[in-house]
């Protein structure tokens, strides 16, 4: 038995999986969060913040170590109302990126949001749409979701770019306080579960999620 079967036992999501044609998002091993927090020296364009927070622009000490404590923290914090699932992403045996999943009140409200990001030697290949995929297909074939949100900054054009590709329909917009950046706008979108449906891909595999579904309210 290796160390992610054995934490499993205590700790289902450490079997959690979503496997395509072109990746896998699996949960992350204290190894996996090592190998993924070294590559954030270079997940997006210097010019262009794509999160709420500066947290990719640190310098790599308190980088690397802040990426850890996010998923340690995640992990800490899980409960069935409110919980934040970040998954890595595996590329060709390699730890890639991270695409998450959160909620909160998913037994009443079913509903989810996502966030990711993808090592930026590999993006412009599509892997940024498989990936959302996956979770996508997560979501609603494996815990029930009804709807699905997301949001993005004005001018993340690959991010809005997956999200339309994908079905999702505009949901209003929003301005955040980027602190010295100043006002930031960007939009919402919403995707419910009967469009989803109707472009279900059949190439998605789901493992380990029913031992799962407690810790999630699903």
């Amino acid at each position: 038995m290796d160390e992610r079967e054995t934490l499993a036992g205590i700790w289902p999501l450490f079997g959690l999986s979503v496997r395509t044609p072109r990746l896998e998002l699996r949960y992350p091993t204290d190894g996996d969060l090592a190998a993924l927090a070294r590559l954030t020296a270079d997940i997006h364009d210097p010019g262009f913040l794509p999160f709420n927070q500066p947290w990719s622009l640190a310098p790599a000490e308190e980088r690397e170590r802040g990426t850890l404590q996010f998923h340690w923290r995640s992990r800490a914090g899980l409960t069935p109302d409110d919980w934040q699932l970040p998954l890595v992403v595996v590329v060709d045996g390699a730890v890639a990126g991270t695409q998450e999943v959160l909620a909160r009140g998913f037994a009443v409200r079913r509903t989810v949001t996502s966030g990711s990001w993808l090592h930026r030697p590999l993006q412009g290949r599509g892997l940024g749409r498989e990936m959302r995929a996956a979770i996508l297909h997560l979501a609603f074939a494996g815990l029930g979701a009804e709807r699905a949100e997301t949001e993005a900054f004005d001018g993340n054009d690959s991010s809005l770019g997956v999200t339309r590709a994908l079905g999702y329909r505009p949901n209003g917009d929003f301005v955040h306080d980027g602190g010295d950046l100043g006002a930031r706008r960007g939009r919402r979108f919403v995707l419910d579960r009967a469009t989803w449906e109707q472009a279900r891909r059949d190439d998605i595999e789901l493992a380990g999620v029913d031992p799962c579904r407690p810790l999630l309210g699903a």
